[in-house]
C-alpha cells in the first residue's frame, strides 16, 4: 500500500474497529498526519488561528488514530484492547511500538483477512 493509499483508507475507515491493517497502511498514515501536524506547527508561531487549527484538528483524528492503531493490533492477533497499554508512560509506549513494527500474521486470522493478500 502506497501513500495516498494509506492516507484514504485512513479516511475511508475513520471509526472502523474491526478487521486489520497493514504496517505500511498503518505507518504511511501515522507519517501523513505527523508531516500535517509538523507544518501546522511551524506556521502556528506565526498565527494564533494557525495554534488553535492544530488544536482542532488533533481532535479531528484522535478516533480515527486510535481505530488504525487498533486494526494494526488485530493484524498481528491481538486484541484491541491492547491500545490502552498506550497509557502506561514510557513502558506502554515501547511495548506498542514493537506491536505496531511486528510483522501481521500470514493467511487469515481471527479478526479478518490478510490485508496484504489484497
Amino acid at each position: 500500500m502506497g501513500f495516498s493509499e494509506a492516507f484514504k483508507a485512513f479516511w475511508g475507515n475513520y471509526v472502523n474497529f474491526s478487521g486489520r491493517a497493514s504496517r505500511s497502511e498503518y505507518w504511511y498514515a501515522w507519517l501523513a498526519v505527523w508531516l500535517i501536524f509538523f507544518v501546522l506547527g511551524i506556521f502556528s508561531y506565526v498565527s494564533e488561528f494557525i495554534y488553535y487549527v492544530d488544536g482542532l484538528l488533533g481532535l479531528i483524528v484522535l478516533l480515527p488514530m486510535i481505530s488504525l492503531g487498533v486494526r494494526r493490533l488485530h493484524d498481528t492477533n491481538k486484541s484491541g484492547w491492547f491500545i490502552l497499554m498506550a497509557l502506561i508512560p514510557l513502558v506502554g509506549w515501547i511495548i506498542m511500538l514493537v506491536f505496531y513494527c511486528t510483522a501481521g500474521d500470514r493467511g487469515a486470522n481471527r479478526f479478518g483477512e490478510d490485508p496484504l493478500a489484497k
